[in-house]
């Protein structure tokens, strides 16, 4: 990675502003689902506390868009924060402002302050100057530690990088490297499973991969279009890409010489619901009047002999509908395929990773992306604005 880090500044004494993604899974109660994407910044905050400095975290959490909702608020973040660093972890009651500038005023070196949602302001996503100067004035130094949000040119991962000196934090220089790799110098064969519902959100990152990988696996939603390009019946699956996309890709695995899978049998059923039973069926016999919900059986033990050739595997998107359990199946089987490889194994953010998680199989994995969009924008060789605004290693 040829942008700075938080090791290659003096950071001890400092007022150091560091923006992490702790938009973490909520459920109804307004509980914490899932922690891992607090603890996948703990490196940089412990060497933060380690160093002397004084942290000054912030964050937005769902959509709360732009006014204040208490739902939202980040308080129950900076308990658990607390509880996971063993000291005490200060929320204030807002982002900006008098206030929050006397908490950021009372800190000590290694105290830990925690700012109120980011996205109870509107000016936050729309990258303002005022916003952007309003939060550089609580801190001397910057780092960018959300690489889940480094696609986006809001106003705590851009605009602020305009009045303070910025840096990486060790998670974001974790992921840059880590699919850096998969892009620079992939060890072959590698294999990518791909699911989810759009075949147009992998479009990028297909083509500019292509002429690196060896096999690529279609499974989801996304396989119904690939299926229909090869004139099978698909029935009622959702098919929200152009033929002329799908078509386009299955051509440039041929030209690449890539070896493209797509499932040999399917589940289907008549209705999305936790009652409706599954089907197996043969892709030559899916009825017109059932939908595509997950891999069948002879996928399942197909995608695993290619998987187990591979010594680099990339995996974004569910195989089925994972949110219903009886559609899950292949999701998961692949999951505990994927765990138990003999090869780097990368798991592409977003819902994959929260599954992965769910399913205690993250440590399995070489490495699990904490961002969905970023991940698949940056192995697209696309420019992530947040990394862009960094400063350069001298």
């Amino acid at each position: 990675m040829d942008k700075m880090t938080v090791k290659d500044i003096e950071v001890s004494g400092k007022r150091v502003l560091v923006r992490v993604d702790f938009n973490v899974p909520l459920n109804a109660e307004g509980k914490i689902t899932d922690d891992s994407r607090i603890k996948a910044t703990l490196p940089t905050i412990e060497y933060l506390i380690e160093a002397g400095a004084k942290v000054i975290l912030c964050s937005h959490l769902g959509r709360p868009d732009g006014k204040v909702d208490n739902r939202l608020s980040l308080s129950i973040v900076g308990q658990r924060l607390s509880r996971i660093l063993r000291q005490p972890v200060v929320v204030a009651e807002d982002c900006i402002g008098p206030r929050v500038e006397k908490a950021v005023a009372s800190l000590g070196s290694g105290d830990v302050l925690l700012l109120e949602n980011l996205r109870f302001h509107a000016e936050e996503e729309k990258g303002t100057a005022a916003f952007s100067k309003d939060l550089a004035r609580l801190a001397e130094v910057y780092v960018n530690d959300a690489f889940g949000t480094c696609h986006r040119s809001h106003t705590s991962i851009v605009g602020i990088t305009n009045y303070l000196p910025a840096v990486a934090g060790l998670l974001l220089e974790k992921e840059l490297n880590t699919l850096g790799r998969i892009l620079e110098a992939p060890v072959h064969p590698f294999g990518m499973l791909l699911g989810g519902a759009k075949v147009s959100d992998k479009v990028g990152m297909l083509d500019n991969i292509m002429a690196k990988v060896d096999y690529i696996l279609i499974g989801g939603a996304m396989a119904a279009a690939f299926l229909q390009a090869k004139s099978y019946e698909v029935g009622l699956s959702l098919i929200d890409d152009s033929l002329n996309i799908v078509a386009s890709l299955m051509e440039r695995t041929l030209s690449n010489r890539v070896e493209l899978v797509l499932p040999d049998d399917v589940g289907v059923t008549h209705e999305i619901s936790p009652e409706d039973l599954v089907q197996n069926v043969s892709i030559k016999d899916i009825p017109p009047d059932k939908r595509i919900v997950d891999i069948g059986a002879l996928t399942i033990s197909r995608f695993t002999r290619e998987l187990e050739r591979c010594k680099t595997v990339f995996w974004n998107g569910p195989m089925g509908i994972y949110e219903i359990p009886r559609f899950a199946e292949g999701t998961k089987t692949m999951a505990k395929i994927i765990a138990g490889l003999n090869a780097s194994t990368v798991v592409g953010g977003g819902s994959t990773a929260e599954i992965v998680t769910e399913m205690k199989l993250a440590d399995k994995m070489t490495f699990v992306s904490t961002g969905g969009g970023a991940s698949l924008r940056f192995l697209s060789g696309q420019e992530l604005p947040g990394v862009e605004a960094l400063l350069d290693k001298k």
